[in-house]
Parts: structure tokens; sequence; C-alpha cells
């Protein structure tokens, strides 16, 4: 019976799960504990018990694939139909900052994980040929810099063995998490958090407050039209992405090679920016109005059931199964945790920019536009943003990460 390997199963497994979560949210005796553990941890850390638990087997599982082609595209459009451009460009220059930092601390952390864990156990990070340690971690800068592209040509640039490979996936992905789950659980308490930091929240919390005065103004009860437009907008402009995508990653690999470097021959890259781009255009037009029928609640139910998918993706006991080769990927995340809040106490940052710039490297477009949307709906494009940079520099910055570890490496 278990693990549960039906996708059917899993799905209404998942909805439910998050059916509860927000059930409990309104029950009056609960309410205390989603004051310092918000709803999207929860919708989070419980999947992950599913497959830790060996509940649900998530690499058999389609959700995932559905959820970040279709929904999150989806969801993008939607969050960005009543965006408000020019708010946007006013938050200032500390985004790009913060973002820029967490590209440079994965940059010289992973040489530096290496380093130090080599005084306590050189064996761990040692390795010869295509067994080296520091070529797997490469497709580790890779992925966390820009994204599963940047991870694919990092492998094909380093060529590690692809046992490693395997193993840094793995490493990749539940380090990532841990860190999300931190941040998440910073996003109910971010306002102590940026008192701490000294921070100017001005600029969010206009946008927040702008967003949220169109959209009362704007709001009313939804029809069945309304509901049949705004799917029909999301998904029609989803499809729209999917289908130029398709013709746009194949042309540009084939007739540009040299612009694989900008991960401009992937299609998940494409897509997410053509969504996003048809989206912003839309949020110029008379659909906008439809974020009085709740286009963003639509998109947010989309975000949080990619949440729950994700969640599925972080298995607690492989930590336990490759303790040295994590050890190894929690001191290099430790050094990009540190970096970015030493720079956001300096740059008196909120903690917004700091979630989302270290978002925007460490899990790109599929969690920046998350971690944004967590805090309000109008901020999901900025992640976009700050992800499609990402992207930009994933290979250039890990390649050099890559020759920096290399020199490192006992």
């Amino acid at each position: 019976m278990f693990p549960l390997q039906n996708d059917a199963v899993v799905l209404a497994l998942l909805v439910g799960t998050l059916a509860l979560i927000f059930g409990a949210t309104k029950t009056k005796a609960l309410q205390p504990i989603f004051k310092f553990v918000p709803a999207l941890l929860l919708c989070y850390f419980i999947p992950s018990l599913y497959t830790t638990w060996g509940l649900v087997n998530e690499k058999e599982s389609s959700l995932y694939f559905v959820a970040s082609r279709y929904l999150l595209p989806a969801s993008l459009v939607l969050l960005t139909l009543s965006i408000n451009l020019k708010e946007v460009f006013r938050l200032g220059s500390k985004a790009l900052i913060m973002f820029l930092t967490g590209t440079l601390s994965i940059i010289i952390g992973g040489p530096l994980a290496i380093l130090l864990v080599s005084l306590v156990s050189p064996e761990t990070v040692g390795g010869m040929g295509p067994e080296a340690v520091w070529r797997g971690m490469t497709t580790i800068a890779g992925s966390w810099i820009g994204g599963g592209a940047n991870q694919a040509a990092m492998f094909e640039v380093f060529q590690p063995s692809n046992a490693l490979y395997s193993v840094m996936i793995t490493v990749d992905i539940i380090v990532a998490q841990v860190w999300m789950f931190f941040l998440l659980l910073g996003i109910g308490q971010s306002d102590r958090i940026d008192k701490r930091l000294k921070a100017d929240t001005s600029a969010i919390d206009r946008l927040r407050d702008k967003m949220d005065e169109f959209s009362k103004k704007n709001s009313r009860i939804p029809d069945f039209n309304d509901l049949m437009v705004i799917l029909g907008i999301a998904f029609g402009a989803t499809g729209l992405a999917h289908l130029l995508a398709d013709i746009l990653a194949p042309w540009i690999a084939e007739d540009f090679p040299a612009l694989k470097k900008f991960s401009l021959d992937s299609g998940f890259f494409w897509l997410i920016i053509l969504a996003t781009t048809f989206g912003l255009a839309l949020s110029f037009t008379r659909f906008r109005s439809y974020e009085g029928a709740g286009a963003s609640k639509i998109g947010s139910v989309f975000i949080y059931f990619l949440v729950a998918t994700i969640g599925l993706k972080m298995d607690i006991n492989e930590v336990f199964n490759n303790a040295g080769l994590f050890g190894v990927g929690f001191v290099w995340m430790a050094i990009h945790v540190v970096l970015m809040i030493l720079v956001a106490w300096l740059i008196k940052a909120p903690f917004f920019f700091l979630a989302v710039g270290s978002k925007a490297n460490i899990g790109g477009a599929a969690s920046a536009p998350v971690i944004a949307a967590a805090f309000h709906p109008a901020l999901a494009p900025v992640g976009v943003l700050l992800a499609v940079l990402g992207y930009a520099l994933g290979t250039y910055g890990a390649w050099l990460c890559g020759l920096l570890m290399q020199a490192a490496a006992p």
C-alpha cells in the first residue's frame, strides 16, 4: 500500500493537507500558533514528512512537474495581472544588492566549505578524477546560482561521475529546502527581523498598500463568468508561453549555441519569462479589473499547491545516508546565510529582500516568486525578475566557483 504511487491519491493527500491547514487558521484555539508559524511553512513541511516517513514516493510522482510547468506560470500571470510596475521599480537598489550578495556568497562559499571541512575530514572532500568531490559540487553551484539548466551545464563542463552527480543532486535539494524552511519561518517574524536590521520597509509597504487599495476598490463577488475568464486568462497565457518556449529554446540551441551560457536554450527559462511578460502586458488592459474578482487569490492557490509538491522533494533521511557531503553542503549554506545577514544589516535591507535575493539564487524561478508572494501577492514579480538574473549569471558564477573549489580541494 505504501509508498503511495498513484498521483490521484497523492493529489488528494496534498489538497486535503492544504485544506486542513487553512481550516485550522480559522480555528480560534489554534490561531496563536499561526502568529509564529506561517501557514505556508506548514504547507511545505508537512508534505516533507510524507516523503521522510515513506508514505509517498516523490520520485515516481509527476505532481511537481505539473505544478512547476502548468500551475506556476499560470499563477505568475494572475499575480502580475494587477501589478503596479512603477511602484515595483521604486523598490530601489537594495533588492539587487542582496541578490548579488547571494551570488557572491555561493561563489566563495564553495571553496571555503571545502577548506573548512578538509581541516577536520580531508577524505570527505577528496577524491580523484570523476569522483573528485569538488567536481560534483560545481553542479550544486550551478543550481544555487541559476537553476537546473545551469546545473546541467556544470555537469557537462566538469564531468563528475554519474554516481557522484546523483548524490550531489540530493545534497542540493535537501540543503536548499532546509534553508527554505527557515526562510518561511522568518516570514512570520519579518516585522521583528526588520526592526533588528533597522530596515526601511516603506517602499514595500507602499506597493502592498497600493495593491490592497486597488483590490478593494474593484472588489466584487465573482460569478461563474468571472471565474471562467480568470482561468481562461491564466491557462491561455500559460499555453501560449509553452508554445513559444517550445519554439524559442530549440531554435536558440541550434542556431545560437553561444547563448547557452545564459541558459537561453532552456524551455523552462522561456516559460517563466513569457508567462510573466504576458501577465505584465495584461496589467495595462481592462483584464486588470479581474483582480477584484479574485485573480490573485486563485494564483495563490496554485502557488500553495506548488509549495506542497516542493515539500515532497525533501527526505530528511537522506541527510544520514550521506552525512559527510551534507555537512559540506550545510557549511556552504551557512556561509551564504551569514553573508546575507551581514550585508542586510549593513545596508538596512528588509527581510523581504534578504529572503527573495537568496531564493532567486537558491531555488530560482520555482521558489523566488513563492517566497515573494508569501509576503504579498503583489511582490511575486520581484522574485521573478531577480530569478531571471540568476539564470544569466548561473553558468559564469558556477564556473568560477568550480575553479576556486578545484584549487581549494586537498
